[in-house]
């Protein structure tokens, strides 16, 4: 959840929950193989691409991991948020954020 505007110089409140289907590693599939381990390990945001919050993950994450974090207005533009996964799968969403 991100506010679509705010005042220049305001802070503002960026909160986010990331759906993923998370492995631990640990566990077998029907025919008793290991489902191979499969987790978030590094979660960034960036606002006009610089990195305001990032984050390495490691095995006590928890499913569908949940941030939130404080950052300043200081002029319109993006919000990326990007989310790296055992395997190199890279997920990103994006916001735009007006500031007055």
């Amino acid at each position: 959840m991100v506010p679509s505007a705010a005042a220049k110089g305001e802070f503002f409140q960026v909160k986010t929950i990331i759906s993923h289907g998370m492995e631990t590693g640990l566990r077998h599939d029907d025919q008793g193989n290991v489902i191979p381990r499969k987790i978030i390990n590094k979660f960034v945001c960036r606002y006009n691409d610089s990195v305001v919050f990032s984050v390495d993950l490691h095995e006590a994450i928890s499913a569908n991991p949940f941030f939130e974090f404080s950052l300043l207005a200081t002029e319109s533009g993006r919000l990326d948020f990007v989310w790296e996964e055992d395997g190199g799968d890279v997920y990103a969403l994006s916001h735009q954020l007006a500031v007055g």
